[in-house]
């Protein structure tokens, strides 16, 4: 069984073998979301790739509301586990398990009325929207499965088990990938084939975590009365949630208000910037994996009452951070220009120079994310999401601005620069706020 207690035990032994599993996976999630774009654009050309872009936005928006939910739920879940109260464990698995699908199913029928009107909102070309609006009405169709998924990979998460929903994302998007070309190459569906397929493959991997649990976690089986909707521990977990939820999408939102500053530059810097984007996810998914894994960590401990070691491991949380940006700063800098070229074609010199200007700036910049990070995952352990949505939300505000203030001077370049400023701004507000929380806790104790 891959459940285990962080409770006691080597604290870096623990964080990496919770968070490797979860780097893994986001890395994994990344390059297939680059297949699938790659299956539409070949199989059915530009409008489809546009359609889908398009799409993708919203559709993210509501996907990190729920993924946002199911966080906030788990870090409840670890510290009832790290508690070893069991009975008050069962019953919030319970209670988010049937708040949720229920939220799920309102937002289907939500967002289904909503997509048409929200890519007129944004402005969609007429020769595309119909097809946007296709498959964004297949997947909202499919939101059950999406919570279903989140729900319960955030909580084999939440006893210590990363391995598991890594290899039922492994078979999800083997599987996506697969009717992705049946359905899409294959049958020529277009972009409502690729919707399709990841409805399907979402709820397959769902049904596979539900039958994980039912065969080898028996401290998550339900007895005859035990699955109920329990208000008082709805009430809290809303409390988590909603903050978690909405510091998610804000997140996003911040990354499109980022892309209007560079859209003004012209085609050259659109593209360079959509190429670094990607490089940013690849360099900054590994540190939110390890932010991750210390919320687990910290929330388990928590409930044990083991104050020494949360510290520890945040310190220890850190410095793994710390020693990724040191392994990857240098081939980032002084490989920009090739990292560059695997994203962009050639004879895009010019596209090619402005994304090396930006990855030279960022390869720095990447190390305030392992250290916010890290923060960010002691704040959520330690149940202060207020802490974590003003310190994220001060962090995109001052980016954007510093975005639309720099850009039209000094170019991406100042894009860059923005980001640092941003992730300096949180780094001032976090730090001081963490050793405040620490004195006052040990004045209690």
């Amino acid at each position: 069984m891959a459940i285990h207690s962080m409770t006691q035990g080597p604290i870096p032994r623990q964080l990496l073998r919770f968070s490797v599993p979860m780097i893994l996976g986001n890395l994994f999630q990344l390059t297939y979301n680059a297949v699938d774009t790659v299956i539409v654009g070949h199989c059915v050309g530009k409008n489809a790739v546009a359609a889908v872009g398009t799409a993708n936005p919203i559709m993210n928006v509501v996907i990190f509301f729920i993924g946002g939910i199911c966080m906030g739920a788990s870090v409840l879940m670890s510290e009832y586990y790290g508690a070893q109260d069991l009975r008050r464990l069962k019953r919030e698995v319970s209670t988010t398990l049937l708040a949720g699908g229920l939220f799920a199913l309102v937002m289907s029928a939500v967002c289904a009325l909503l997509a048409r009107p929200v890519l007129l909102l944004i402005k969609t070309p007429a020769e595309i929207i119909d097809e946007a609006a296709g498959y964004l009405h297949i997947i909202f169709a499919g939101l059950l499965f999406t919570y279903l998924y989140n729900f319960y990979s955030n909580t084999l998460r939440s006893i210590g088990d990363s391995r598991t929903p890594l290899l039922f994302l492994i078979l999800s998007s083997a599987l996506n990938i697969g009717l992705d070309l049946a359905l899409v190459a294959g049958l020529g569906l277009g972009v409502r084939g690729a919707a399709i397929a990841t409805v399907i493959s979402q709820g397959v991997s769902g049904v596979l975590c539900i039958l994980y649990i039912r065969l080898r976690i028996p401290l998550l089986h339900f007895g005859r009365g035990e699955l109920v909707l329990d208000p008082s521990m709805l009430a809290r977990t809303l409390n988590y949630s909603w903050v978690t939820a909405l510091q998610q999408t804000c997140i996003y939102i911040g990354k499109l208000a980022v892309q209007g500053a560079v859209n003004p530059l012209g085609v050259d810097s659109i593209a360079a910037f959509n190429a670094v984007a990607r490089v940013d996810d690849f360099a900054i998914t590994p540190m939110q994996s390890i932010g991750s894994a210390l919320t687990t960590f910290v929330a388990q401990n928590h409930g044990a009452h083991n104050e020494g070691r949360i510290h520890k491991g945040l310190a220890t949380g850190a410095a793994i951070g710390t020693a990724y940006w040191g392994v990857i700063c240098a081939p980032i800098y002084f490989g920009a220009g090739f990292v560059m070229h695997l994203f962009v074609p050639t004879g895009g010199e010019a596209v090619l120079a402005l994304g090396a200007v930006y990855l030279h700036r960022m390869a720095f910049f990447y190390l305030f994310t392992a250290w916010t990070n890290s923060l960010q995952g002691y704040f959520r352990g330690r149940g202060l999401l207020t802490a974590t949505l003003v310190s994220s939300l001060l962090q995109i505000v001052i980016r954007v601005i510093c975005s639309y203030w720099l850009a039209p001077a000094t170019g991406i370049g100042g894009i860059a620069l923005a980001c640092g400023i941003g992730w300096t701004a949180m780094m001032l507000y976090e730090l001081p706020l963490y050793l405040r929380d620490r004195g006052k806790r040990k004045l209690a104790a």
